[in-house]
């Protein structure tokens, strides 16, 4: 059985370069996971996550046109691979099953 290593940001991060698709840039990917997550996320960590992700063959980058505007430094464009699909889909496969497993008791809660 394959495995498929990822923590919950890295998920996020992940989900956020399919739902950009071909805009997924530093940038856009951050200011999506903050509008969309809602939650703050440093440039560091999120560099760190996509190297980190892009090392273990769950995305593939590459660089866009020059900028003048970021003198000269062209954007890198994150793109999710087949193996990162996988591994999307095994997490999403395990969650689900874990919900369904639970008995509807466990949330049958009484407030006072």
């Amino acid at each position: 059985m394959k495995t498929y290593p990822m923590g919950e940001f890295e998920e996020i991060v992940l989900l956020t370069v399919g739902v950009l698709y071909d805009e997924a840039y530093g940038g856009a990917i951050k200011d999506a996971i903050e509008e969309k997550a809602q939650r703050n996320v440093s440039v560091g960590a999120l560099q760190a996550a996509l190297k980190r992700m892009e090392k273990k063959g769950y995305l593939e980058s590459r660089e866009g046109e020059f900028n003048a505007q970021r003198g000269g430094k062209p954007k890198r464009y994150y793109t999710i691979t087949a193996f990162g699909k996988q591994a999307l889909q095994k997490n999403k496969d395990i969650r689900l099953k874990l919900w369904r497993a639970i008995p509807k008791i466990a949330f049958d809660f009484k407030y006072t």
